[in-house]
């Protein structure tokens, strides 16, 4: 089994990713919780010191993401609707203020 990657967020503007110590086995591991990320102006740090700044759309449990209206922050390319691998991932940074989570 392949650990898989959480997200805390450690303000309300970033997100850390981290890969649990252990993680037990099971039939459904749960992937990231970024459903309070939805249709929020996000900008990723992507390995290769890239950065891309973009709207999410979806995500899944690998945390492959879909950016609408992206474009790269360095050459301001558009860059129009991506997927973005998740291991290509290093930091989500919210450009909007976000709802705190539910305890």
């Amino acid at each position: 089994s392949h650990p898989i990657l959480t997200a805390t967020v450690t303000s309300h503007r970033s997100v850390v990713l981290s890969t649990p110590p252990v993680v037990m086995s099971s039939k459904h591991q749960k992937g990231p919780d970024l459903k309070r990320f939805m249709d929020k102006k996000l900008k990723l740090s992507l390995n290769g010191n890239r950065k891309v700044v973009g709207t999410l759309r979806g995500y899944d449990a690998f945390l492959n993401v879909v950016l609408e209206n992206a474009e790269s922050e360095k050459e301001g390319n558009a860059l129009g609707t991506i997927v973005i691998r998740g291991n290509s991932i290093i930091q989500f940074e919210t450009l909007e203020r976000i709802a705190k989570p539910e305890a």
